[in-house]
């Protein structure tokens, strides 16, 4: 990974550049693959099975281009830049047509920037895409501390609401005044804390999941409908896989000195790509490997995992947001429930359900998330 001094001042050029040396590391290492005892049906029930690492090895080893891949993600501009005396990786493409709207795009766990390659052309440049020019974004699309290549992380205390204020100087340091946000999982809470910060000129924050919960009022539960309970099972269904929120949230290193040093372990632990095998996840096995190679490269498994204890051992006061909010729910995915969700955020103006696509959706059906951030930013 290469840098070079732009004349913006404190932002760098960057460069995907992963050493030969590096490649031939990971090929030695998948060569080398030791799965464990399988499990007695092999399915995703226990976790990653075998079956399902193995075909993704063998294509990692022989099929998937990852030079390529790297090609691919340098056809847009990535800089760095330090900000409260942590390195952010990120991509920003301004739009060919005027007045178009900024917008920040934030992304998942255990995702990265490579999350939105598919939506930043169409969000940019909408005439290219049968679209509007009045429905044109500039784009920055940042790696969190502690994700992609905004590594290593310096020192503690990187909260969800610190990468917020570090997004909203990320954002003036570009020139811009006024600008609005997207994300899902991870990215949903930062753009929600970036909605508390409410910093001057926001437009709004457009999200995939507001994580709202029961209180244990059984008055909330009178407004539920039908779909709403499917939502609460599905709340239940999620925390029973997804051990990795505890494991992260409590003992980050430990896991990490796995994952760090087996890259089949690494993809197993990305299971989260396949909804845990559920079989409704729409995520291409190449976009998957593009995701987990570039945490591979980039060393981040830590500090990705310690992101979940700085937040859990953080005193953070929870608080209801009154900012411009809109939210696109998709089928598989973590369904919010709009009663509790309006508890936690006054001003939501915009609700949309999909009956496709899941907790990735910029990567499963990107043409549904594009069309509905456009509709959301059209009336800021």
């Amino acid at each position: 990974m290469n840098t070079a001094t732009t004349p913006s001042a404190g932002i760098r050029s960057f460069r995907i550049d992963v050493p030969q040396a590096d490649l031939d590391d990971l090929a030695e290492r998948l060569s080398r693959t030791r799965l464990p005892q399988p499990a007695p049906s092999d399915d995703w029930q226990s976790g990653t099975p075998n079956s399902y690492l193995a075909e993704a090895v063998e294509r990692w080893r022989g099929g998937f281009d990852w030079r390529a891949a790297e090609a691919r993600m340098n056809e847009f501009p990535h800089f760095t830049t330090e900000i409260d005396g942590q390195n952010i990786h990120f991509i920003h493409v301004r739009s060919p047509h005027e007045n178009a709207t900024p917008l920040i795009l934030a992304h998942t766990y255990p995702g990265s920037f490579v999350d939105y390659l598919d939506v930043i052309g169409p969000l940019v440049d909408p005439v290219a895409f049968g679209g509007r020019a009045e429905d044109a974004f500039d784009v920055v699309v940042p790696d969190a501390p502690g994700f992609g290549f905004s590594q290593p992380v310096t020192e503690p205390g990187w909260t969800i609401p610190r990468v917020a204020a570090a997004y909203d100087v990320l954002m003036r340091r570009l020139g811009y005044t006024s600008y609005g946000i997207h994300g899902s999982d991870n990215g949903a809470m930062v753009s929600r804390e970036l909605g508390l910060l409410n910093p001057d000129g926001f437009l709004g924050l457009h999200v995939l999941q507001l994580f709202s919960f029961p209180s244990g009022d059984p008055a909330e539960f009178e407004n539920l409908a039908p779909q709403d309970y499917a939502g609460l099972e599905h709340m239940q269904w999620f925390q029973s896989v997804g051990a990795y929120n505890t494991m992260n949230a409590a003992r980050p290193q430990t896991i990490a000195a796995a994952i760090s040093d087996s890259p089949v372990g690494l993809l197993a632990y990305s299971e989260l790509f396949n909804s845990f095998g559920n079989g409704t996840a729409l995520v291409p096995l190449d976009a998957i490997l593009t995701e987990v190679s570039v945490t591979w490269f980039a060393n981040a498994s830590a500090g990705m995992s310690r992101a979940y204890r700085e937040n859990a051992v953080a005193d953070i006061e929870p608080r209801v947001s009154d900012a411009r909010t809109g939210v696109a729910v998709f089928k598989d995915d973590f369904q919010t429930i709009k009663v509790f969700a309006e508890r936690d955020n006054t001003n939501v103006v915009h609700w949309s359900r999909f009956e496709e696509g899941g907790h990735y959706a910029a990567l499963e059906v990107p043409e549904l998330v594009v069309g509905d951030i456009r509709a959301f930013f059209a009336g800021a």
